[in-house]
């Protein structure tokens, strides 16, 4: 991954064949054209909690019709660091109950949660 700096408070990443683009917010001297870094960090616990979701219900031939995850964050106040996520599973009327405690589980699987519960060690240098 090559991080650059295109002008402003824009930040991009190259990864694989993607451009992730990153600006701050207007509040924050940025032009508020795109996410803020900690915004995709949020973002990606959900929807990687999402793509198991999906997952799990492509595997059984289940609509996703109507199903969404909804993530609130929960921050505590001194340190302004997440001190809880919560994933609400959405579903619909239809959807079988026999499966709401297994896409629970499905959702639990996210590697992103996983690395978060098992953070990995950070080395930084210059060259």
């Amino acid at each position: 991954m090559r991080i650059y700096f295109p002008g402003g408070k824009k930040v991009y990443a190259e990864y694989k064949e993607f451009t992730i683009r990153t600006d701050q917010p207007v509040k924050e001297g940025g032009g508020g054209t795109d996410p803020a870094p900690f915004d995709l960090f949020v973002a990606s616990i959900g929807t990687c909690a999402g793509i198991y979701v999906l997952g799990f219900c492509q595997q059984r031939g289940i609509s996703t019709e109507g199903i969404e995850v909804i993530q609130s964050v929960v921050k505590d106040p001194e340190s302004n660091l997440i001190d809880r996520v919560r994933l609400e599973i959405n579903l619909p009327s239809d959807f079988p109950k026999k499966y709401k405690n297994a896409i629970v589980k499905a959702a639990e699987l996210c590697t992103v949660k996983k690395h978060l519960e098992n953070p990995p060690r950070f080395t930084v240098v210059t060259t």
